[in-house]
C-alpha cells in the first residue's frame, strides 16, 4: 500500500519494482512498460497521469502566484498567511518533482533521484493535511475565542506551530524515503482520519457560533465571522474531495485482490489527493477581491475556466469499479 512503490506520481505503476531491480542487481529484466502488471487497469493510471499534468501546468503557477501575493501583502498580513505560504510552497515543490519522476523513469534510472522523489511523496502526504489543520485552528480560535485569539496574535506562536509541522513533515518524509517500517502506511491513514474529523468539528462549531443571533433584532452575520466561515468551509470542501476517498478505501485493502488494489485503488485514491496541489491555490485566489498582479476580469476568467476544466476531467476520467 506504500505509495512510494509506484512511479510517475505518488501512486501509479508497479513497474518501479522492476526498475529498482535493475538498479540494485543489474540483472536482465523484461522491457520496461508504464503499465507493467496493470494492463487490465490502465484507466486508473491514465486518470492519475492526467491529474499530474494538471498539477504541473496549473498548480505550480497558481501556488507561485499565491506566494507572490502573500509577499506583496506582507505589510498587512492575515494571521493565516504563514500557513498558507508554507502550504503553497510545499505544493509547488511537490509539483516540480513530477517532471523529474518522468525523466528518472525513462532516462536516468538513478537511485538517488528516486529517493528524492519518494521524499517529495512524504512531503505531500504530511504537509497538506497538517497545514490545513493549522489554518482551521486559527479560524476556530478567532471565532470561538476572540479574546484568546487577540492574545495569540504575535507571529511567534504561528512560527512555532509552523516549525513543528515542518519537523513532523521532515520526519515522516524521511521515514517514507528510507522505507521498510512495518505498518508505516497506517500513519497516513490515521493522519487523514484525524484531520478530517478535526475539520468537521471546526466547521460545525463555527457554524453554530455564526448562527447565534448577535442581539435582539440582529440576524445579520458579522463580516469577519462570515469571512472566517467561508475560509473554513472551503477547507472542509477540499478535505472531503481530496481525502475522503483515501479514508474510505484504504482501510479495506484486504477486501481487494493485490492487483486491483495496487493498480486501481491506489492510483485513483492518490490522484484525488494530488489534485489538491491545484485546487488549494485556486480556492484561495477565488476568495480574493483583487489580485495585485492580475486584472480582475482576467482572474475571474482564469479561475472559472480552470475550475470547470478540472471538474470535467475528474467526472469524465474517473474509472468505474
Amino acid at each position: 500500500m506504500d505509495r512510494y512503490f509506484l512511479p510517475l506520481n505518488t501512486t501509479s505503476v508497479a513497474a518501479q519494482l522492476s526498475l529498482n531491480t535493475t538498479v540494485y542487481t543489474n540483472s536482465t529484466v523484461k522491457p520496461f512498460s508504464v503499465f507493467d502488471g496493470c494492463e487490465r487497469y490502465i484507466e486508473a493510471i491514465l486518470f492519475d497521469l492526467t491529474i499530474q499534468t494538471i498539477n504541473v501546468i496549473v498548480g505550480i503557477p497558481a501556488n507561485l502566484l499565491v506566494i507572490a501575493i502573500l509577499i506583496h501583502n506582507r505589510k498587512e498580513p492575515s494571521t493565516s498567511d504563514l500557513f498558507l505560504g508554507c502550504l503553497a510552497f510545499m505544493d509547488a515543490y511537490f509539483g516540480s518533482m513530477t517532471p523529474l519522476s518522468f525523466l528518472n523513469l525513462y532516462f536516468w534510472h538513478s537511485k538517488e533521484v528516486w529517493s528524492a522523489i519518494k521524499f517529495s511523496f512524504g512531503v505531500k502526504d504530511s504537509s497538506g493535511p497538517l497545514f490545513l489543520s493549522c489554518i482551521c485552528l486559527d479560524r476556530f480560535v478567532a471565532v470561538l475565542f476572540p479574546i484568546t485569539f487577540g492574545q495569540l496574535k504575535p507571529i511567534k506562536y504561528r512560527l512555532s506551530l509552523t516549525l513543528l509541522v515542518i519537523c513532523l513533515t521532515l520526519a515522516y518524509s524521511t521515514a517514507k524515503m528510507v522505507g521498510g517500517l512495518p505498518n508505516f502506511e497506517k500513519v497516513f491513514t490515521f493522519e487523514v482520519l484525524a484531520v478530517f474529523s478535526w475539520m468537521v468539528v471546526c466547521n460545525a462549531s463555527i457554524l453554530w457560533v455564526l448562527k447565534k443571533p448577535r442581539g435582539a433584532g440582529k440576524d445579520d452575520m458579522h463580516p469577519m465571522k462570515k469571512k472566517a466561515f467561508k475560509m473554513v468551509l472551503s477547507i472542509l470542501c477540499i478535505i472531503v474531495f481530496n481525502y475522503l476517498l483515501l479514508v474510505a478505501l484504504f482501510p479495506f485493502e484486504d477486501h481487494y485482490t493485490p492487483d486491483v488494489f495496487r493498480c486501481y485503488v491506489q492510483p485513483v485514491g492518490f490522484a484525488f489527493l494530488n489534485i489538491s496541489s491545484t485546487i488549494q491555490p485556486l480556492v484561495y485566489l477565488c476568495r480574493l477581491e483583487k489580485v495585485p498582479f492580475l486584472p480582475d476580469a482576467c482572474l475571474k476568467k482564469l479561475t472559472f475556466r480552470v475550475t470547470t476544466e478540472n471538474s470535467q476531467n475528474v467526472s469524465a476520467q474517473k474509472p468505474s469499479a
